[in-house]
Formats: structure tokens, sequence, C-alpha cells
């Protein structure tokens, strides 16, 4: 137990909860996007639920190290490459990230119907279907959490630690994330070329091509603060437009 108390526990404790935030990042834009589809009335249940259900998934796959370890074994070979389990999750993963992004991408560009009393209906999914695609994604994001988790620390209890403060600050701001991202149609669609971006990382990763997560981060980053200084501008504008309009005889 002493040895878990030592400055170095510590050092590793903050740097993994850290890490661990950061890469929790793109499940909470994931989870904004699925939920903003929700009555409002539980949206705030589905989004502390995903988290929960992260972070019980994270644990237990610590516990599971054994058998992540083996996932990284090579079951097959298909021109001359060789596909592991992992490979083959963060294959369907980022699959499932693609095709979910386009369709969202495509149902934001799309023009209503006036006409079609069944849109609204269509466009609210269940609270069900929404975790299940929740929990599905949280598996491909947990595994590279937990990699990085057994690869930073000694201790599991370090670990499981680490990833409980982590999500609980994700579930401390995932409301904010979501209310932000669903007043802002443009930042919207950011988030959804994110989710296209992580996506096609994940891909690439369950083929043998890694692309380094500080590239993407990075790009993400950028794009984020360019958004907001576009929001900067355009509510300045409007607030310009609003005071001329106010002060005309």
């Amino acid at each position: 137990m002493g040895e878990l108390l030592t400055f170095e526990s510590l050092i590793a404790l903050l740097t993994l909860a850290s890490l661990e935030i950061v890469l929790g990042i793109d499940n909470v834009v994931f989870i904004a996007i699925l939920t903003a589809k929700l009555d409002p009335a539980v949206q705030k249940k589905a989004q502390r639920v995903g988290l929960l259900l992260a972070m019980v998934m994270r644990i237990l796959l610590l516990l599971a190290i054994s058998w992540i370890m083996s996932l990284q074994e090579d079951l097959f070979t298909l021109f001359g490459a060789g596909f592991s389990g992992k490979d083959l999750i963060l294959l369907a993963g980022g699959l499932f990230l693609i095709g979910k992004a386009t369709f969202e991408i495509h149902h934001k560009l799309e023009v209503p119907d006036p006409h079609d009393i069944n849109a609204k209906a269509r466009a609210i999914s269940s609270f069900g279907a929404a975790i299940a695609q929740i929990v599905m994604i949280d598996l491909v994001f947990s595994l590279d959490s937990v990699i990085t988790a057994v690869g930073m620390a000694k201790h599991i209890e370090i670990m499981i630690v680490a990833i409980v403060a982590a999500v609980g600050v994700m579930m401390a701001f995932a409301g904010a994330v979501s209310a932000f991202i669903d007043r802002h149609p443009t930042m919207k669609m950011l988030a959804l070329s994110f989710l296209l971006l992580i996506g096609v990382m994940l891909t690439a990763d369950g083929l043998g091509h890694h692309i380094e997560r500080g590239y993407v981060y990075f790009a993400m980053g950028f794009s984020f603060v360019v958004e907001l200084l576009n929001l900067r501008v355009r509510a300045a504008r409007d607030h310009a437009a609003a005071a001329r309009a106010n002060a005309a005889p």
C-alpha cells in the first residue's frame, strides 16, 4: 500500500488522468452527437449512462489485461498483412464512425420536407438505440485508453483511480459540450468532421498504418480555435447590425 502513496505514483496518476481526459474528448463528442436527437428530458441521463458504461468497460478491460494483450497477436494474414483481434475491433469501430458521421452530415445538409409529418419522429432516436451505439464505440475507444494506462502506470489501482477521475471530469462537462454543439450548427458540423477524421484514423490503425494522434488532435484543436473565432466575428457582426437597426429612425 505504501508504494501507491509515493511521489512517483502521484505523478503517474496525474499524468494518466490528464491523458485519459484527452483520449476521452472524442468519446464525449460522440456521445453529444448521439444524444442530441433524444428528448431533452433524457439527454443528460443518456450522457451519464454512456460515460458510466465507458468507465465500467475500461475498468473491466484493465482487470482482463492479459486478454487485452492477447488481442495484439495476429489471428490471420491477408495480402501479406497480419490482423489481430485489436486490429479487427479498430477496423470495425473506424468504419462505424465513418458511416455514422457521413449519415449525420447528410442528415444535417438535407433540406427537410415541410409536408413530411414523420420527419421529426424519424429524427429522434430511441434511448436504447443511443445507448447501444455508445456501448459499441466505447469498446473501441476503451482499447487505446487501457493500453495507454498499462504503458504509463505500474499499479492497476492507479490506473483505475485515473480512469474514474477522468470520467468524473468528462461527466461534469458532457452537458456543457453537448449544449454548446447543439446551440451552434457549424460547431456540430465540425464535431461530425472530427468523428469522420477519428474514424479514418481508427480504420488506418486497423489496417496497420498508424497515424500519430498528436497530429490529429493538433488539426482538431486548430480547427476548433478557428471556428471559435468565426463565432466571435459573427456575434460581433450581428450585434452591430442590431445596434444599427435600433438606431435607425
